[in-house]
């Protein structure tokens, strides 16, 4: 189904977000962009995970015969990634050589790597945000044996580009991802769902097969989300990164500012008014 082309404020848009559901787990402290949005305009936002993360047993790990120290550099592209690889690491007895090089799609990763190792002792090469990011600082790196420790559902970008270009390269599923039971929610309607996968999006049609969205607006983050929100046959009313909202609070807050700006500055204005 095509965006919307209502008029700002007008059709589906008309009813204002009042309530939000991230399919994300509760952030760890009161310091969140998502709280700054509830208080500015009076909305309920909720935290959800539509996905869970199961591990890889490392019985089962073995099976796939992948020896770690074999390869000379891991590739790690999330927190996940992180804690199974060494959670593996620890059920084998494996402690890895400091001459080890780590390659992290964010420095948001790379600093979470300093639950299980000292950073300052070891070769660390860091993206800015994506793979492609990566790509540049690992082309580098031609020489190096790379191990990819990921889930059983990932993206197809980096397995393609080692492989295009030649290097030597093992894929290690060490966790699988899972729809989450949501049937508690049956009975729970929000004006807005922000997802941040294609396996969020999976889940809700698992736990909810009969969903239809009619006035819910569906916000998503990467095109690889928002393409499956459109393949799902639902309208897609927020994309984010855009130029002007990077991050999905912005996205949210644009559109709350485009269809429903006037009316919100109006109620504060009224209230403002009899405060005074």
């Amino acid at each position: 189904m095509a965006e919307s082309t209502d008029k700002p404020g007008t059709g589906r848009h008309a009813k204002r977000i009042r309530s939000i559901l991230v399919t994300q787990p509760k952030p760890a402290n009161d310091v969140s962009p998502y709280f700054a949005i509830a208080e500015k305009y009076g909305i309920k936002v909720d935290f959800r995970e539509f996905i869970q993360v199961d591990p890889v047993s490392y019985k089962d790990f073995r099976k796939d015969k992948v020896n770690i120290l074999e390869h000379t550099a891991i590739i790690f592209t999330s927190r996940n990634a992180v804690d199974h690889f060494f959670r593996i690491c620890q059920e084998a007895k494996l402690e890895m050589p400091a001459e080890m090089k780590y390659f992290c799609i964010s420095e948001q990763t790379a600093n979470y790597l300093q639950k299980y190792i000292v950073l300052r002792k070891r070769k660390l090469f860091i993206g800015q945000r994506t793979a492609a990011d990566l790509f540049d600082v690992i082309k580098k790196h031609k020489g190096e044996k790379f191990l990819y420790p990921c889930s059983d559902i990932r993206k197809d970008d980096i397995p393609e580009f080692m492989r295009a270009n030649g290097f030597k390269f093992t894929e290690a599923v060490i966790y699988r991802t899972v729809a989450s039971d949501l049937s508690d929610l049956s009975d729970v309607k929000y004006d807005c769902l922000a997802f941040f996968s294609p396996s969020g999006i999976s889940s809700l049609f698992i736990n909810f097969p009969n969903f239809v969205q009619e006035g819910t607006r569906i916000a998503a983050f990467g095109p690889t989300t928002a393409k499956a929100v459109r393949d799902a046959g639902l309208e897609l009313d927020i994309e984010a990164p855009q130029p002007n909202a990077p991050s999905m609070t912005g996205a949210i807050e644009a559109y709350i500012r485009l269809h429903h700006g006037a009316e919100i500055a109006k109620e504060q204005a009224r209230n403002n008014k009899q405060k005074a």
